[in-house]
């Protein structure tokens, strides 16, 4: 399952109608988005509640007054926010792009609703003969919650108005808040995938670091302090199976990284780019978390897959396909991937010579 991670989000400005027809005309059967709020409880397809970060609202005279700071989870951030305004207002902003390199198209597309992915996704099973899927985030639930803008029951309703509130149908729905899940799971059997994420790798040693990114947020809420690396220990991985179906692990998670270091213990920048990075870094042994997950009896997704050489390391010679290639043969059952072409063409060759 080669996942368009936001549509084809290294080409387009993601998590618009345009790049997830564009995701499906390159092959892709998996629709990734992310769900937030208006205003006016409408579900639309952003990665963040901060309009600002995605949207050309700054540009936008007319909303000068809403610019203010809220706190988003973890973050003080300034901005514009998705809770201030409602769907037709944000229908008259234009998406921007955040991952996609500087030359991706941007015809003006509009931010789309969590309605208008479900329709596109329906009429591309007609038109491609072959099934598309959807695959949804609640996106900082708790903080939608904490606004009265709770994503659940509408995530679910918009479901069940599609004929999609069942267990064959074709989604999959993710949450990084366990709580969110949990919440969901109650009103539906639709496969459910916890995400785990961490804030980057120490590449002198290669273990994950936990600043920022280093719990679900629902956790500290109710007192509880362990970190994402919890979730990947047998007893983290049974726990979740009691209420989700699959994980969503950062790759590193799978397969970490680590730098070289000189005789006075910094980082070497191999390749004289000016910075340090994941292509000075060559990849270390594999973990056993995706052969832990499936004997808990879950699945495994990891994120997210990049074409630029940047984000690879220099063991995969600047051929993203070698890293696709190698967590294929670790067994991974899907990929989120930015570069769905990539991601397909690796996986035609990695069965081609699995099946020599």
């Amino acid at each position: 399952m080669v996942v368009a991670h936001r549509g084809s989000a290294g080409d387009w400005p993601e998590e618009t109608i345009e790049t997830y027809e564009r995701a499906a005309e390159e092959g892709a059967s998996v629709l990734e988005l992310d769900l937030i709020a208006t205003k006016d409880g409408e579900l639309i397809a952003r990665h963040d509640p901060n309009l600002a970060i995605s949207t050309d609202v700054a540009r936008h005279p007319e909303f000068a007054a809403r610019q203010r700071t809220m706190r988003v989870d973890n973050t003080e951030q300034e901005g514009w926010f998705a809770s201030d305004f409602t769907l037709a207002e944000i229908k008259t902003l234009t998406a921007t792009a955040s991952h996609a390199k500087p030359s991706a198209k941007t015809e003006s597309p509009r931010v789309a609703t969590f309605q208008e992915i479900i329709d596109l996704a329906k009429r591309a099973t007609r038109e491609t003969g072959r099934p598309i899927w959807i695959y949804p985030e609640t996106k900082n639930p708790s903080y939608h919650r904490n606004l009265g803008l709770p994503l659940e029951d509408q995530l679910i309703d918009t479901l069940e108005r599609a004929g999609w509130n069942h267990r064959e149908a074709p989604v999959l729905i993710q949450s990084f808040e366990p709580s969110s899940l949990k919440r969901m799971r109650k009103r539906s059997s639709i496969r459910m995938v916890q995400l785990i994420d961490a804030d980057a790798v120490d590449l002198k040693s290669g273990t994950l670091l936990y600043e920022l990114y280093n719990r679900p947020y629902d956790w500290p809420l109710a007192g509880d302090e362990r970190l994402f690396s919890a979730m990947v220990t047998p007893a983290g991985l049974a726990e979740i199976k009691e209420y989700a179906d699959g994980i969503g692990p950062w790759k590193r998670y799978v397969v970490s990284l680590k730098g070289e270091v000189d005789d006075e213990g910094e980082l070497v920048d191999k390749n004289g780019d000016g910075e340090v990075n994941a292509a000075d870094a060559t990849t270390l042994p594999p973990t056993t978390l995706v052969a832990d997950a499936h004997a808990a009896g879950l699945f495994v997704h990891p994120f997210t897959f990049r074409d630029p050489e940047s984000r690879l390391a220099s063991d995969y010679g600047g051929d993203p396909k070698r890293e696709y290639r190698q967590f294929y043969a670790l067994g991974v059952d899907g990929v989120f991937s930015d570069y769905v072409k990539t991601g397909l063409k690796a996986l035609e060759e990695y069965l081609r010579e699995f099946s020599r």
